[in-house]
């Protein structure tokens, strides 16, 4: 009974320090490295990447929100292929890497945000970003996001 208990004890206090300890989500910035970037250099062209649009909702008429659509699309990133450099100022959108990983260089990381398969990116007002797939296999990533009608 005394080995179980000193067991539990030993458990107990190896996991109290990450008790408290600030969660690292998927698809952020790793800690440490969360800094101003300027992107310098940056893509400004697509490159071996399809961009296609599966599904839109007008949100005037779901939600009263005048001229913007809820939209879903499919991107395929090819290997070295790159979305160019973007920002998302009234544009919020969530990405998930459906296949294959995609290494994404955001305005406030010091360093590339690899995606792999599973990882959703939160993307939002004051983020600009460029992605490239550096793997060795596409990239298929899909994008929800609320966009302006043109």
């Amino acid at each position: 009974m005394m080995t179980k208990t000193r067991l539990a004890v030993a458990m107990i206090a190896a996991a109290a320090p990450f008790a408290f300890a600030a969660p690292a989500f998927a698809g952020e910035c790793p800690a440490g490295q969360m800094a101003a970037n300027p992107l310098a250099g940056a893509p400004t062209a697509p490159l071996n990447v399809t961009d296609d649009v599966i599904g839109s909702i007008d949100l005037t008429k779901e939600l009263g929100i005048a001229d913007r659509d809820l939209r879903l699309r499919r991107l395929v990133v090819q290997p070295g292929g790159i979305v160019p450099l973007h920002s998302h100022k009234g544009r919020p959108a969530l990405i998930i890497t459906v296949s294959g990983q995609v290494t994404e260089y955001r305005s406030t990381c010091s360093t590339g945000i690899v995606h792999p398969a599973g990882d959703v990116a939160r993307e939002a007002d004051g983020i600009s970003h460029w992605w490239r797939n550096e793997g060795t296999e596409p990239a298929v990533l899909l994008s929800a996001d609320v966009k302006k009608r043109d």
